[in-house]
């Protein structure tokens, strides 16, 4: 397989699992194409790996890491107060998301990366672990962590909810 068709293939999956990790869209696209750029140059000894995709998953995760780490970048995000309805229209399924991805963006790359290979890309701890590049207990650990922050601020945020006329 050719470079070309190999991108091209595989550009909106890279893309939708980049933006799911950033939680932020032009994030994603500096990540993938960074990761394309790197891929592209090393394609000659890369193509040949027996699970390319994984292969790159795990640079698109690395090239997140490192570029956290790169340009310790804060961004500001909008909290989003969801209404409490019993039938949930488009606007709150949409407001839901959002909530779910500023929570998501708080926590820390790793635990963050642990939790979107684990349910996101439906991932076993093993396969996530390979990707992350620790063992599988130590992701168990990072999605352990990053769901008990997750229950807290959702806890505190329903709190506030109420509090408020």
């Amino acid at each position: 397989m050719r470079f070309e068709e190999y991108a091209a293939a595989s550009l909106d999956p890279l893309f939708r699992f980049a933006s799911v990790l950033t939680g932020d869209r032009g994030i994603a696209e500096d990540v993938v194409q960074d990761v394309l750029t790197k891929l592209h140059q090393r394609w000659g000894e890369l193509s040949r790996v027996t699970n390319l995709d994984a292969y790159v998953r795990r640079m698109v995760v690395n090239e997140y890491l490192s570029w956290r780490r790169r340009w310790a970048r804060i961004l500001p995000s909008a909290s989003v107060q969801v209404p409490e309805d019993d039938a949930p229209d488009a606007a709150t399924q949409h407001a839901e998301r959002d909530n779910l991805a500023t929570e998501l963006k708080a926590l820390p790359p790793k635990q963050r990366a642990a939790i979107v290979l684990r349910f996101y890309e439906d991932m076993s701890d093993e396969d996530a672990a390979v990707i992350l590049g620790c063992s599988p207990s130590t992701v168990r650990t990072h999605v352990s962590r990053a769901l008990r922050a997750l229950r807290i601020s959702l806890a505190d945020d329903r709190e506030l909810q109420r509090k408020e006329p």
